[in-house]
């Protein structure tokens, strides 16, 4: 039996020992590390950027449009020259048409400015969910690390009564040896100190996965040596609770982000309205274009001759007819060069533009009903957050005190108990209490131990979630 004991003594040291060779993490480090290299948090504030462009691109909307355009055509047979507005016959022509436009809206029932405040509120909404992703993780690793507090503690009582019931052991074991005590004594002892070595053995697993869970939860690979920092932390206090759940709640719904990021949504439908709303509205805009073009047939005057008398009319109120001449220059027509071409076809325009709408097939009708109706979901969905919010307070609040009320109850249980339980030793000691009275009194202490532990941490637990929807850090 010694040689049992001192094989899981070693093998405990062991354990200690490599889970020393690494740097302990604090709570405060777990969640800056966390906030750093969360995958769900950097997903979100992905999304922060998508609506960051968002705005930014409602914002540019209002700046004037300019386009560029530019064509190239080849046609033949009977075919319109662009450039001259003529029809051609049995000719190939190759031609170029360019140009820019630009428009502008000057009123289109102010949806371009509600639009752009629309997207600002999303911003912002985006921005109180990235808060309230790093709370709610906050939230986890800091239950994940009280677990880890707790399942050592466990340990540590555990390995306790294990040692206390291995020195019986030998102690009972030299008793029979020596003729003293009945050997059943002995066998009784023996499976106890096998029961709770399997109990040693189950509180490991748990602190094993007590550690895994926050190594996931940081997105850490799994190490055995991962461990955290032990702090010291004070028994609750005997008095009763002196935070008040309404005020509590009261702080809360000004400083939760959740919450925060509700009404931002609804204010974004709001304006989500108004838009569709604008849409009745006529739309005026300013429109500008230059063109130009070139054709490959067209021709230029090169030269002019002299002048040659043509005749332009017969005069007949006469004997004779008189034919009337005029002196004129016969053109000579030559290649008309590209840029040439380009200059000369320039042709620019403003114009100011009205668009009222009557009827389109009743879309903005239905527009302006689905936008009242997601105002009506988010003003719902606002309600349903207050609501979880005070929900998850009052339950807050509840549960520290009643692991209040379990520690205080289990802490004078435990005082009992532990004399209780000397006394018993000292009688199982000279033999005036058997094995199953002893080992009775000693299981009562270790689950009296374990419902103390379970009441501390989860009163520790408690008052941090209450403490910090009052908007104070989780720290320990």
């Amino acid at each position: 039996m010694i040689r049992k004991f001192l094989i899981s003594f070693i093998i405990l040291s062991v354990a200690a020992l490599s889970t020393t060779a690494q740097k302990a993490w604090s709570l405060e480090d777990c969640i800056a590390y966390a906030m750093e290299n969360n995958i769900s948090i950097k997903q979100s504030v992905l999304g922060t950027e998508y609506n960051e462009n968002a705005l930014k691109q409602s914002r540019l909307n209002q700046i004037p449009s300019l386009n560029a355009d530019a064509r190239y055509s080849y046609s033949w047979g009977r075919a319109l020259d662009q450039t001259t507005y003529q029809f051609t016959d049995d000719q190939q022509i190759n031609s170029i048409s360019m140009g820019f436009s630009s428009r502008v809206n000057l009123f289109n029932g102010l949806q371009v400015r509600n639009t752009i405040l629309k997207n600002k509120l999303d911003l912002m909404a985006s921005y109180e969910d990235v808060e309230k992703i790093k709370n709610d993780i906050s939230l986890n690793i800091a239950a994940a690390y009280l677990n880890i507090l707790f399942n050592k503690e466990l340990v540590a009582v555990t390995r306790s009564q294990l040692e206390t019931t291995g020195q019986q052991v030998e102690r009972t074991e030299k008793m029979v040896d020596a003729g003293k005590l009945a050997r059943g004594n002995y066998l009784e002892l023996e499976a106890q100190y096998a029961a709770e070595e399997l109990n040693m053995v189950n509180a490991e697993n748990q602190l094993s996965i007590s550690l895994l869970n926050l190594q996931q939860l940081l997105d850490l690979p799994f190490d055995t040596a991962f461990d955290v920092e032990i702090p010291e932390l004070p028994d609750p206090d005997a008095d009763p609770l002196v935070i008040d759940a309404l005020e509590v709640y009261r702080v809360a719904e000004l400083e939760m982000p959740e919450i925060r990021s509700a009404e931002l949504s609804k204010e974004s439908s709001e304006k989500d309205l108004q838009i569709a709303k604008g849409a009745r509205s006529p739309s005026l805009y300013l429109s500008a274009n230059y063109n130009s073009g070139y054709s490959d047939i067209r021709e230029q005057v090169v030269s002019l001759s002299d002048p040659v008398q043509v005749p332009i009319g017969i005069t007949q109120n006469t004997l004779e007819p008189v034919i009337t001449l005029n002196p004129q220059q016969i053109p000579t027509y030559g290649k008309y060069p590209f840029f040439e071409q380009i200059r000369d076809n320039t042709s620019a325009g403003v114009g100011l533009g009205l668009s009222v709408p009557i009827f389109n097939g009743w879309q903005v009708n239905t527009s302006i009903s689905n936008a009242r109706i997601a105002l009506e979901q988010s003003n719902l969905e606002l309600q349903s957050r207050k609501l979880a919010l005070y929900a998850s307070i009052q339950q807050a609040y509840a549960d520290a005190v009643a692991a209040l009320k379990k520690f205080n109850a289990s802490q004078q249980a435990l005082v009992s108990m532990e004399e209780s339980f000397k006394y018993t030793e000292k009688k199982f000691e000279v033999g005036l209490v058997n094995t199953v009275d002893y080992n009775i009194s000693k299981n009562q202490l270790t689950a009296t131990q374990s419902d103390l532990l379970q009441a501390k941490y989860d009163f520790i637990f408690r008052i941090k979630i209450l403490n910090f929807y009052k908007g104070e850090p989780i720290t320990l």
